[in-house]
């Protein structure tokens, strides 16, 4: 073992824009004793294209070997190696591997860090024209259309932005999904091979978007769409009139909660003030024969 302590490198490698390269990542890659690559094929492109040589040893990485590999990936580390991790685009393990390989080199007392860089969820974010101030991000959507409408009507009362990945064989069906579950006039934008030289940005409301969709469309795709707003939260949780407001008090009340905990709860799904529930309710009370 040398006396040089290793680590697990993760780097952010350009979106499709060599020229997005930091000079961090340049000398990584030119440094690293070990990279760790989603697609090896990739990497030495990028390699060509950034004029860099290496001697490292190039380890696919990938999802279905995840696992293994980064057994062998932190046994190089614990050796005194640094292991430079890189997926196709952007950074590791969002979407992509890396979380298994963190998790176990933490684990394990290895050093882990960050090269950070381009990102596909904030640059499409930045350029959507959506808020920004609070965004969640939801990666791929299941591919079975059920799974996937299941996933969308949890978040039908999502008050942030969102951010989706989606493959442009599949783009037609999610729109059209999400239209079903957020409506027809739900702003979003669709960016299609950002940063590259054929860059596009399509913003507009989902019924809009949903007719681009069936075209052929080709590229990396990310998805943004805007957050539910108060009344189509009230909508989606069925909490839209006083009466709906007090129906459910009256049943969390009979699940064990007390009034006042009832009352808190339903204001929060609604996203109206706690008074204006409780006033509903103390009417109600009244109202009673």
């Amino acid at each position: 073992m040398t006396s040089t302590p290793g680590r697990v490198l993760l780097a952010a490698t350009p979106l499709g824009n060599p020229g997005d390269a930091s000079a961090r990542l340049r000398e990584a890659l030119a440094t690293a004793e070990v990279i760790a690559a989603e697609d090896t094929r990739r990497a030495h492109r990028l390699l060509a294209d950034l004029g860099i040589t290496t001697s490292a040893r190039m380890i696919s990485f990938f999802d279905s070997v995840e696992r293994e590999r980064s057994e062998e990936l932190v046994a190089a580390a614990l050796e005194g190696a640094t292991v430079l991790v890189i997926t196709d685009a952007g950074m590791p393990s969002v979407s992509d591997p890396g979380f298994r390989l963190v998790s176990l080199a933490v684990e394990r007392g290895v050093v882990v860090s960050v090269l950070p860089g381009p990102s596909a969820v904030l640059t499409a974010l930045a350029v959507s024209g959506l808020p920004v101030d609070r965004f969640c991000f939801e990666g791929f959507l299941p591919r079975r259309g059920g799974e996937r409408g299941t996933r969308l009507a949890e978040l039908a009362a999502e008050p942030r932005t969102m951010v989706f990945f989606e493959a442009p064989h599949r783009i037609a069906a999610m729109v059209e999904d999400l239209v079903t579950a957020f409506g027809p006039d739900r702003l979003a934008a669709v960016c299609r091979e950002l940063t590259k030289t054929y860059e596009e940005v399509l913003r507009g409301p989902l019924s809009e978007l949903a007719t681009w969709a069936r075209g052929e469309v080709r590229g990396e795709l990310t998805v943004v769409v805007a957050g539910a707003s108060q009344e189509e939260r009230r909508a989606a949780v069925g909490l839209v009139s006083a009466e709906d407001w007090v129906g459910a008090v009256v049943e969390l009340e009979q699940e064990g909660q007390t009034r006042k905990d009832a009352i808190a709860q339903v204001a929060k799904s609604a996203g109206v003030p706690r008074r204006e529930v409780y006033d509903a309710v103390v009417h109600a009370k009244h109202a009673q024969p």
